[in-house]
């Protein structure tokens, strides 16, 4: 078997991230050798794979479905949003400069066509299947000419599509017209059905429906997945705590202690891998919240300044909206802050950007004795330490360069030598993304935190991060398994779109 499938979607967040790792994860179960692949990812929350290149988090966490290591191979271009119109490329986990998004689909995304092909054709030979997942909508008729992530890549390898659609946002059966019915012949030819996600109600109403969708259209729907909270995998482009809903969910036991303790992020502009605080989420009594105001951290028992793609323009933000000034207070009245990477490099005393926002040296808001100089290579790295009497594992994807004058070491290798990071008082700063998903540490760091404000608060001593995790994607194989018509997607996985599909008008137009 050297089967395909490109999960393709109505809109934008119409679930087809979800959908991949839970086509994986149940493929992986049949005792199938299967990758997630995407050819082109735009997101702020990347990974770093274990030989050091960057890829989306959502490509990490489906090959984590697969129970397989994430490879550039998987997300051979990611594009990092740096403002309104331009973004970093990212290509085979490097990056190679910075560009408009009128220049990168005036000619360079073509041109990475080959690369992604070839990319794709590597996985196909090595695993018995390999599950794409589109982006956007294919029927973007304005970017059909140079797309290699959708349509594009379904043409060139011959793959069939699934198109998933979002029916809790309303408007499903015309999506899913519209889609075909803009597509050209060509490319109608290789839609070969849809599916249905997020439906709540009885199934059975909808039915009527999706027989006359099929009647318009030749093709027929391969399931009706039923909405559930809390169903998600790292998120892309959205501002949700991947994981808090199902903690929330499936975690009914009371915290341990007497007390809960608030962790308040601030939701500075370009954040970029807020992930970080899912694993705060994950423990039972620790309530996470996004903040942009200085009174909203007028109650929380730790503040974290997040990683962020624009670290000048984050500081900028956080002084313009008052959150500096708070943080500097709260700093000074010794209660818990923490920054990571972006966030780190601003809790420091100076700052020297001449790459990210070419705006020369600022000042930071010195609550660490750090300067911090920003070099052209990015520094990407999967490094191991220790920190409160526990281990920690964490991965680095920044410009920034830290020099520590002062403080105490955060993290150390296992001879006590500092690896990275700064602690002053109760403020402390990491370019370590993922550390709190070590569970002892996170244990530790949050008795710290505790202690430091006042809270009979004691985490659990048998949160498993990883463990939950695992559920997460096991519940999104189970969603395939017993909700969409598997004997149906593995003929589509092995065999291809089914012949003879119509076309539906008018097409794409000339």
């Amino acid at each position: 078997m050297s089967g395909g499938l490109l999960v393709a979607g109505t809109t934008s967040d119409a679930g087809k991230s979800v959908v991949t790792a839970g086509i994986c994860r149940w493929l992986v179960r049949q005792g199938v050798k299967v990758a997630p692949f995407k050819a082109q990812n735009m997101s702020l929350n990347s990974f770093v794979t274990r030989e050091g290149a960057e890829i989306g988090r959502a490509q990490a966490m489906q090959a984590q479905a697969c129970r397989v290591e994430p490879t550039a191979l998987m997300n051979p271009v990611l594009l990092k949003p740096g403002g309104e119109r331009s973004s970093q490329v990212v290509l085979l986990g490097r990056a190679v400069g910075e560009m408009s998004a009128r220049g990168y689909h005036g000619g360079r995304q073509q041109r990475l066509l080959g690369t992604v092909l070839d990319c794709l054709a590597e996985l196909r030979g090595t695993y018995d299947a390999v599950i794409c997942e589109g982006a956007g909508s294919p029927a973007e008729i304005n970017l059909r000419r140079t797309d290699i992530v959708n349509m594009g890549i379904a043409r060139s390898a011959r793959l069939p599509v699934l198109v998933v659609g979002d029916i809790d946002r309303g408007g499903v059966f015309a999506s899913f017209f519209g889609t075909v019915a803009l597509l050209s012949p060509e490319d109608q030819e290789l839609v070969a059905g849809f599916l249905v996600n997020k439906f709540r109600g009885d199934v059975s109403l909808l039915e009527p429906g999706l027989d006359m969708l099929q009647g318009l259209t030749g093709r027929r729907t391969y399931g009706v997945l039923p909405f559930r909270h809390g169903l998600g995998i790292d998120e892309e482009d959205g501002l949700r705590v991947s994981l808090r809903g199902t903690v929330r969910e499936s975690n009914t036991a009371p915290p341990v202690g007497e007390d809960v303790l608030r962790v308040a992020v601030c939701a500075v502009p370009l954040m970029s891998n807020f992930t970080d605080v899912d694993a705060l989420a994950a423990e039972p009594g620790v309530v996470v919240r996004f903040v942009d105001r200085p009174e909203e951290l007028a109650d929380a028992d730790l503040v974290v300044v997040p990683g962020t793609r624009g670290t000048v323009r984050a500081l900028q933000w956080l002084r313009e909206r008052g959150l500096a000034d708070a943080l500097v207070r709260r700093a000074a009245e010794q209660r818990p802050v923490l920054g990571v990477c972006g966030g780190y490099q601003i809790l420091g005393g100076r700052i020297e950007d001449d790459v990210e926002s070419r705006i020369g040296g600022v000042d930071g808001l010195g609550l660490l004795p750090v300067r911090v100089r920003f070099a052209p290579e990015k520094t990407l790295a999967r490094p191991v330490g220790e920190a409160l009497g526990e281990s920690v594992e964490g991965y680095e994807i920044h410009h920034g360069v830290a020099a520590v004058d002062g403080g105490e070491a955060f993290l150390r290798d296992d001879l006590g030598n500092p690896l990275d990071g700064c602690r002053v008082g109760q403020v402390w700063g990491t370019h370590w993304h993922g550390s709190l998903e070590s569970d002892g540490f996170r244990r530790a760091f949050l008795r710290e935190v505790a202690a430091a404000s006042g809270r009979r608060f004691v985490p659990a001593p048998d949160t498993s991060f990883a463990a939950l995790r695992e559920e997460q994607l096991d519940r999104l194989g189970d969603l395939i398994e017993e909700h969409a018509d598997t004997d149906a997607l593995w003929r589509l996985i092995e065999s291809g779109a089914p012949q003879g599909l119509p076309f539906v008008p008018p097409g794409a137009p000339v």
